[in-house]
């Protein structure tokens, strides 16, 4: 089985213990993209958002497994999730989806889907993280709001601050939303 994995954020540039067959490449379908989830170390991370997201690039890689549940626990480990459900996933001869990614992007889900058709694979995975933007902040997710969270940190914990905006930095030049474009007028990076 030739499974595909997509990716838009770190999983391109730390793999870590991800098991590639081939690399990524800006070949997967585009996506809602956005910086709306909070991570455990208050980095602004980038999912899947069909209220918020901006459609970008995303990058497609083959996975070394081709059993669809190795696949998805090896993904599962390198986003240190505590379970698979929230690992999105299309096997395209049976049409099996992922409960939890049909449930919060079932528009994307279909993107992804008709993708995998053409795309000459068995089966695609993904991170299908929520935001979870309103439990950590009390607020709901928009970009003055992001805005605010990052203000935030650069007040409160520095470190915290310095690898969020990393993370916004590094993320793929083709990845570009809302919250990146404010986050680099607010905070340029040097030599732009």
């Amino acid at each position: 089985m030739k499974i595909a994995i997509l990716g838009w954020g770190s999983l391109l540039s730390d793999p870590r213990e991800l098991h590639l067959a081939t690399p990524f490449e800006p070949t997967g379908p585009n996506l809602p993209i956005e910086f709306c989830r909070i991570s455990k170390d208050h980095r602004l991370t980038l999912i899947i958002d069909e209220s918020f997201g901006t459609l970008c690039q995303t990058y497609a890689a083959t996975s070394a497994f081709t059993e669809l549940a190795d696949a998805i626990e090896n993904l599962r480990l390198r986003e240190k999730m505590p379970g698979a459900a929230d690992v999105g996933y299309i096997e395209v001869a049976t049409q099996q989806r992922s409960p939890a990614a049909a449930e919060r992007h079932p528009h994307a889900i279909e993107t992804i889907g008709d993708w995998a058709q053409h795309a000459g694979v068995d089966a695609v995975i993904w991170t299908a993280l929520d935001s979870h933007f309103q439990h950590h902040t009390r607020e709901p997710f928009s970009v003055t709001a992001a805005m605010r969270f990052l203000e935030g940190l650069e007040q409160n914990d520095t470190e915290a601050f310095a690898r969020a905006l990393d993370y916004i930095r590094l993320a793929p030049a083709a990845t570009q939303t809302p919250v990146r474009d404010a986050v680099a007028a607010q905070w340029p990076a040097h030599g732009s």
